[in-house]
């Protein structure tokens, strides 16, 4: 699962798009190279915020964390395109260093993604797939209640 898709980065970012990626012989924007930026950005993407958030909760994210994510992929896919074709400038060099220093405030903790059912703080109604528990979230396992009200029920 990719955080962004190709619609994504043209919907955003259209020009850059059409100028970073671009065939040097025809002059037209090579998708192929937009989309191998963005495995590669999810990739990275992943692997940072694998020190704080399982791969089960990142599928959990809700609506506001993908988009966030999704804003970090872009940026992130588009400086790694820049880069291969020697196209690098510096507000996509900036938008690239702020990326990468909020997911790592993410993973460090400072900042945080929510998600989509218990657990998770989202609004959703879904539970955790089974057998995925964060290595933050606390887990009580207890006996079942002794006293319920219809156990009660006639004393």
């Amino acid at each position: 699962m990719s955080f962004a898709t190709l619609a994504d980065v043209l919907a955003r970012y259209p020009s850059e798009a059409t100028i970073l990626a671009a065939d040097e012989t025809t002059r037209q924007r090579d998708d192929g190279r937009i989309d191998a930026g963005l495995a590669d950005a999810t990739a990275e993407v992943r692997a940072i915020l694998a020190a704080r958030y399982t791969r089960d909760e990142l599928s959990r994210l809700d609506d506001d964390s993908r988009a966030t994510l999704r804003l970090y992929t872009i940026d992130i896919a588009l400086y790694r395109v820049a880069l291969s074709f020697g196209r690098s400038n510096e507000r996509i060099k900036e938008r690239y260093d702020v990326a990468i220093q909020r997911l790592a405030a993410m993973a460090a903790g400072k900042a945080a993604l929510t998600f989509d059912g218990p657990g998770g703080g989202g609004t959703g109604d879904a539970g955790p797939p089974e057998g995925s528990v964060s290595p933050n979230e606390a887990i009580v396992i207890a006996n079942e209640r002794m006293f319920t009200r219809d156990r009660l029920r006639g004393l």
